[in-house]
């Protein structure tokens, strides 16, 4: 039982550290790829549609889409609420000020919270609640600086955070409604993403930027830097998949943030961006922050632990004395307490 816990915690710390990573890593790489400095390949839906091609080539290869059937309306629905969050997103930054669109970003924890409450009437303790503000505040100091809003850019912003927020409780759902694996799951809807996106993202990003894909001169260290945005894409979409299977949406969400400060700090390190001594303190907070909500976390497990005993208890004691009582001789009542027990 014990070796089963630690491997079970060291493929929950894998997972974690593999998203961060390749999270960080993918930013990184698609700073140089876009950038001006770098090789201003300014085409941000249709490069993911490449990452979602290339997810799809890495699933088929290793035949990774299983047995488990999935409904196919089901896997365009989800594939179509994934894209507007990603569309949403790059339309939310071009119309909004670089505050507002973290503002935004900084959202979907609540949102995530209240959306599980109303589809799945999941509840969270007052500690767990307490940690996410303590984080929302941490980043929010550190990332937030100017804020102006415009009504087409609030637009944006409410369905990307509304389409990422159910886009992310899906995952999980899915996983749990047809007992499927985080990389089978995504297998199956990663071609539906790479054909909507390459199909469309093109459009999308001539309305965005006024260049064409088509007119883009390629060069050795562009095509180098879209290969390993590609690669670290299949590490980043898988290990989402299967941090959202393990934990939930909002420790998703949480670990995300985690990720800001790390870009935060890389940042610094390798490209001389400004750090301030606001960034640092809301970067101390928001670590503090994730630490509460850890702690928090692992509370409600130990309290869910010795509640489910002490259920068990009760119900073993209600069959006994319905026993006792003779409801096992009335055929009708068996099925009832069948149907009970199930």
């Amino acid at each position: 039982m014990e070796s089963e816990k630690k491997s079970s915690a060291i493929s929950d710390v894998g997972a974690w550290a593999m998203n961060v990573v390749s999270s960080v890593g993918i930013i990184m790489a698609n700073k140089q790829l876009m950038s001006n400095n770098g090789y201003a390949f300014s085409f941000a839906s249709s490069l993911t549609g490449f990452h979602f091609a290339v997810t799809a080539l890495v699933g088929l290869v290793s035949n990774a889409t299983g047995y488990s059937h999935v409904p196919m309306w089901e896997l365009i629905w989800f594939s179509l609420v994934a894209n507007m969050s990603i569309t949403g997103m790059n339309f939310s930054l071009m119309l909004n000020s670089v505050g507002f669109y973290q503002i935004s970003k900084l959202s979907m924890i609540p949102v995530v919270c209240v959306m599980e409450w109303i589809l799945h009437n999941k509840h969270y303790s007052r500690e767990v609640k307490m940690s996410v503000v303590v984080v929302v505040i941490g980043v929010g100091v550190c990332t937030v600086t100017d804020v102006k809003v415009n009504l087409k850019g609030f637009m944006c912003a409410c369905i990307a955070v509304l389409s990422t927020s159910l886009q992310q409780i899906s995952i999980g759902s899915l996983q749990k409604k047809y007992s499927i694996g985080s990389f089978e799951l995504l297998s199956k809807t990663a071609p539906i993403q790479a054909l909507f996106l390459l199909i469309l993202g093109p459009f999308v990003d001539y309305y965005l930027s006024g260049k064409l894909i088509t007119n883009y001169k390629m060069s050795s260290g562009a095509i180098l830097f879209i290969l390993l945005s590609c690669s670290l894409a299949v590490f980043c979409n898988v290990s989402q998949y299967l941090c959202i299977g393990r934990f939930s949406a909002v420790s998703f969400q949480v670990l995300g943030h985690m990720k800001t400060v790390c870009v935060l700090t890389l940042g610094w390190l390798l490209f001389d961006s400004e750090l301030t001594f606001k960034n640092i303190m809301g970067m101390v907070i928001a670590v503090v922050g994730m630490v509460i909500y850890s702690w928090a976390v692992e509370l409600e497990k130990q309290s869910n632990a010795k509640t489910l005993p002490h259920a068990k208890n009760s119900m073993t004691e209600e069959e006994i004395r319905l026993l006792r009582d003779g409801v096992e001789k009335s055929p009708l009542k068996d099925v009832e307490l069948g149907e009970a027990q199930g």
